[in-house]
């Protein structure tokens, strides 16, 4: 349970590399939704397809896959420290009114502005998606003690993946209730027009915010910068040893092993190129974990790009939705020109 902290110490002790770190990854978001829209094999091809890639487009997807959990887990963070100013239960109805919203936004607001079709025929729930419902899921745990709430954070991350394995028995035919919880890209008709399109099916995702919700902790009016920074230094090299064990393992912790292709730079890419529908243990790992260390560095950092970052990370809802508008009308107007 979180015992509220006194107004003029959270004030006071207010981190500013939280805004700077979401302004980054909401910048190098746009570079992956313009190729999704203005590149022409886009609707064709993947980018990680190791057959048909390059390394220049292969890492114009790649660099991307830090924005969604990166995004998640500082959203975590912001909740726990949300939760330093509120009682358990107004931070538990703070999350849930909060993620009721954010998945009302993803249905009617974020859905027609990437199809700009108002009778709704193709839903898309992402990322906005997968934070509400987290968030929802959020409002309940809140009101255990932080140490289950880890737990429970853990287990997820690091064991979700054991359901690749029955679900790979059943070749992908899954109900309706595993869709939402760890199915890959599914899509679930609602009649002979109207369809869902579940990219983010939430349990994966789930366990990344309650990780970033434990990791606000960590900025706690009571912990020190350097006290901080030695532990994301260190929670951030534990990620990438655990990525690069598993992933020369080529077992458990990604849907799809690597594998030797047509030029050592190619397998390189192999190698890097892990599952995001849904995140993979490996997944994670690689993206959390260079994130963490940059949370660290960001301590310190004091220069004019920190300055416009932060003002990005402020406005991320704005600049999310904005952004994809933006890019779509361009989209738009590129086409009948």
């Amino acid at each position: 349970m979180i015992a509220a902290a006194p107004d003029s110490l959270v004030t006071k002790q207010r981190i500013h590399s939280i805004d700077i770190l979401r302004g980054i990854v909401m910048v190098i978001m746009a570079l992956d939704h313009s190729r999704d829209f203005f590149h022409l094999q886009s609707a064709t091809s993947d980018p990680t397809n190791m057959i048909t890639t390059t390394p220049f487009l292969f890492f114009t997807r790649w660099i991307t896959h830090f924005c969604a959990p990166v995004f998640v887990f500082l959203s975590g963070m912001a909740s726990y420290l949300a939760g330093q100013k509120k009682t358990t239960a107004e931070l538990s109805r703070f999350l849930l009114t909060r993620g009721l919203w954010l998945i009302a936004v993803e249905i009617l607001i974020v859905s027609l502005v990437l199809t700009f079709n108002p009778f709704y025929n193709f839903i898309l729930l992402q990322v906005i998606w997968a934070i509400g419902i987290s968030m929802v899921i959020m409002a309940a745990l809140v009101f255990l003690p932080w140490n289950i709430i880890l737990y429970g954070g853990l287990l997820i991350f690091f064991a979700h993946n054991l359901l690749d394995y029955p679900e790979a028995a059943r070749k992908g035919n899954l109900n309706l209730f595993w869709s939402f919880v760890h199915g890959r890209n599914a899509v679930i008709p609602l009649n002979s027009s109207h369809l869902i399109f579940v990219a983010y099916s939430f349990l994966p995702w789930t366990g990344i915010m309650i990780l970033g919700f434990c990791a606000g902790r960590l900025f706690d009016y009571r912990v020190t910068p350097a006290t901080r920074k030695k532990w994301l230094t260190g929670l951030g090299f534990v990620l990438l040893v655990i990525f690069t064990v598993l992933r020369l393992a080529n077992g458990y912790g990604d849907p799809f092993p690597w594998a030797i292709q047509r030029s050592p730079a190619i397998s390189f890419l192999s190698f890097l190129n892990v599952n995001k529908y849904p995140p993979s243990l490996l997944f994670c790992c690689i993206t959390l974990g260079p994130a963490l260390l940059l949370l660290a560095a960001l301590e310190t950092t004091q220069n004019r790009f920190r300055r416009i970052f932060e003002v990005y990370g402020r406005v991320p809802f704005f600049y999310f939705i904005g952004h994809f508008l933006l890019i779509h009308l361009l989209c738009v107007v590129l086409f009948f020109a």
